[in-house]
């Protein structure tokens, strides 16, 4: 009987791909200790995004494939998450309290990016991150009423405001300051100044991710986003049709020229299902968003279909992850925060937070 081997088993490990990150757990660096003890092995797994949905599917593979060697009679999987600041624009400052900031586009109004986003905060919330929603939209603030939240923020020093919370999430938008039914009058500068004091004079409590929803259109939000805020990815929404697609594609090359990486491209409204018979049907066309995301190299992540349940669930305050979390469509969104969040886990981390910036003062 031969005895078991530190690089046999790394090898086993390097054959299981994390469909998340697109690569092997080692290659993905999510193998952090292996414990040789007799015929024992001990595995700890540390993964950079939030998957607490998967870790027992995942056990399970680990165990399977290690206990598959030589003279391995009992192996042990340790799985925890660790979620770090990623690099964002050069030359552009941290916020306090977010470790990454993730951008939801679309660059045409209609594609339901705003029912989108608030279900991907709620997904990664689902799987142990901490998440914050900021409601981009000044002049159509959608949020207070998807996440169900009424009332004003506080502000405990006069200076800043505490974020509102609903269904775990932090969350901030220009509705909580105005009534609803008040429109903003306002030009191009004070609607960018109203974004970043609602950004930066939030007090952020440690949050994993802030997911920002973007107003459709490529102006003076996104600008003032590129110029001004550390977004670590974005992420495209767009339906099948072409319609959509183009305004997609100039979200795309926004983020492009922005130098802000575009973690890929999702597909709403992909199919629609009948509530009476169940029939499927896509009439919005076939697989645009794939092509989209093969067009310009970066990944599909998945697509939502065109279901009455997710209006009706956003239109009352209880967004679909949280008022069915068992169902097919929540399962299905869960999968796209992986995806969103595995992908930004592949990308280079950002170590500001770990080494302070430096002041030299003349005394």
């Amino acid at each position: 009987m031969t005895g078991i081997s530190r690089e046999s088993v790394y090898a086993a490990l390097g054959t299981i791909n994390d469909p998340h990150m697109v690569t092997d757990l080692v290659n993905g660096k999510v193998v952090k200790k292996v414990h040789l003890q007799g015929n024992s092995v001990q595995i700890e797994l540390t993964l950079g995004y939030p998957g607490g949905s998967r870790h027992a599917a995942l056990k399970e593979q680990v165990g399977d494939v290690v206990g598959q060697l030589d003279s391995v009679e009992r192996v042990e999987v340790k799985i925890e998450t660790a979620v770090v600041a990623h690099e964002a624009q050069k030359g552009v400052s941290a916020i306090p309290g977010v470790r990454n900031i993730i951008a939801v586009a679309s660059g045409k109004g209609g594609v339901g990016k705003s029912t989108v986003a608030v279900n991907l905060a709620l997904a990664l919330s689902t799987e142990g991150a901490t998440v914050g929603m900021l409601d981009a939209d000044i002049y159509g603030p959608s949020q207070p009423r998807m996440l169900g939240i009424s009332g004003r923020p506080q502000s405990a020093d006069g200076k800043s405001l505490e974020p509102m919370t609903s269904y775990h999430l932090q969350a901030m938008s220009i509705g909580f300051l105005i009534d609803e039914d008040t429109p903003m009058i306002w030009r191009g500068p004070m609607v960018t100044q109203a974004l970043e004091q609602l950004l930066t004079d939030t007090r952020w409590q440690n949050l994993d991710y802030l997911i920002v929803d973007l107003p459709p259109g490529t102006g003076d939000i996104q600008l003032t986003l590129a110029q001004k805020v550390p977004v670590s990815g974005a992420v495209i929404v767009t339906t099948p049709q072409d319609i959509a697609l183009l305004d997609a594609r100039k979200a795309f090359k926004m983020f492009e020229k922005v130098e802000i990486p575009v973690l890929g491209v999702l597909e709403n409204m992909s199919t629609h299902i009948c509530s009476n018979c169940g029939h499927e049907e896509t009439i919005f066309g076939v697989g645009g968003g794939e092509r989209m995301a093969a067009e310009y190299g970066v990944d599909y992540l998945g697509g939502i279909p065109l279901d009455a349940r997710i209006r009706e669930d956003t239109d009352v305050g209880r967004p679909t992850v949280v008022a069915d979390p068992d169902g097919s469509i929540a399962v299905n969104y869960l999968a796209i925060a992986r995806n969103v969040s595995g992908r930004l886990a592949s990308r280079k981390r950002s170590y500001s937070d770990v080494f302070p910036s430096i002041v030299v003062q003349n005394n």
